[in-house]
């Protein structure tokens, strides 16, 4: 199945030039939505993994599934104000601005190894303060999951040695 089908291009969103993936055309079609799953499952099997972790909010979208699929637990990683205990936070650029993301003090315990899932690796800013976030926290990242991966953008650069999967690369 090519994936890339059900991603449908949307010019100029959010703003002149930016041709937007938009991952509503294959999120909605169930089969798909399950295969996208079971592909991301399949590519990260091997690794020893306690949980999964997914930044705001398409990261939840990929992140929840991925974890129950693997039969961990999920971590949601939230913009600033959006969490209800202690937090953690940390600033980053995004393709179209600055953001600041917040975690839970107790998410993610000292030595727990977690993979990240998103649906989109564009810049990188948005995963390595993600990453930030959980060293800080002490946990292990042990490896990345897109859905998407924007190469012609080098997100991969500010990540270090974190392995990366993606299903889809434009």
């Amino acid at each position: 199945m090519n994936f890339k089908d059900y991603i449908r291009i949307i010019p100029d969103f959010p703003q002149p030039g930016i041709r937007f993936k938009d991952i509503t055309t294959l999120i909605n079609n169930g089969p798909v939505y399950r295969a996208v799953i079971d592909a991301l499952r399949e590519a990260v099997a091997d690794k020893q993994i306690d949980l999964i972790a997914g930044p705001e909010a398409r990261g939840f979208i990929v992140g929840a599934p991925l974890a129950i699929a693997l039969g961990t637990g999920f971590v949601p990683i939230r913009k600033s104000g959006k969490l209800p205990g202690e937090v953690v936070e940390a600033n980053y650029d995004l393709e179209y601005g600055k953001d600041k993301l917040a975690i839970h003090k107790d998410a993610i315990k000292p030595g727990q190894k977690v993979l990240i899932a998103d649906d989109l690796l564009a810049t990188g800013g948005t995963i390595a303060t993600t990453i930030n976030l959980i060293n800080q926290l002490g946990g292990e990242v042990v490896g990345a999951a897109f859905l998407i991966e924007l190469g012609y953008l080098d997100g991969r650069s500010k990540l270090g040695d974190v392995d990366i999967f993606s299903l889809i690369t434009y």
